[in-house]
């Protein structure tokens, strides 16, 4: 009976030990991406929150403003944008069902800073296409997930969006880019304009 329980307490503490340990790593977790949560929802004009519910829905955090842009565009409530991207559907598909062209991922940009991967394929899309003609356009998930991107960092931070695509283009994650630009200034440490909605 008495090895029972010392058997039974060790693995109480082995459990509790290990709850702890995953409790610091997500509030670790959270404190470094709290502020690109929190960024994300002054951009958009949610609780910061509701962007941390619907991150625990399982959207990855580079995904996150695509489902506060399409929410905001469609006018429907960012849940129902989370539940049809669960559901399978891509951005493009949830975005036609909500009869969203297209067209309203394209963000003004410089073509020198656009031939870079990931953005040259994109823009090559409209590029080529008369103005008329951006309906036809197909863009993958990669695509819209670095267009409405490059939105959301160049305009809530005022970078311009050659300095967002040489950080992408360098392969980072757009919640590094956002520590990166955060607090206002470049890697030569000048400081850039606040940004502007």
């Amino acid at each position: 009976m008495k090895t029972r329980t010392v058997v039974w307490l060790i693995s109480l503490n082995i459990l509790l030990c290990g709850f702890i340990a995953c409790q610091s790593a997500a509030q670790v977790n959270v404190s470094v991406s709290g502020s690109f949560y929190l960024g994300i929802g002054n951009y958009y004009k949610v609780p910061q929150t509701q962007v941390v519910v619907v991150r625990g829905r399982g959207i990855p955090d580079d995904e996150l403003p695509v489902v506060f842009f399409i929410s905001s565009r469609a006018r429907i409530r960012p849940e129902t944008v989370v539940k049809l991207r669960l559901g399978g559907l891509s951005w493009m598909a949830i975005s036609l069902r909500y009869g969203l062209g297209p067209d309203i991922y394209y963000f003004p940009a410089d073509d020198a800073v656009l031939k870079n991967p990931p953005y040259g394929k994109a823009y090559g899309y409209y590029k080529n296409k008369p103005r008329r003609k951006w309906k036809e356009i197909v863009l993958g998930d990669d695509d819209i997930i670095n267009l409405v991107n490059l939105r959301f960092v160049s305009e809530h931070y005022g970078y311009s969006p050659a300095e967002v695509v040489r950080l992408r283009s360098s392969g980072e994650k757009f919640g590094a880019i956002h520590s990166e630009l955060k607090g206002g200034k470049n890697k030569s440490g000048k400081s850039k304009g606040k940004g502007k909605k």
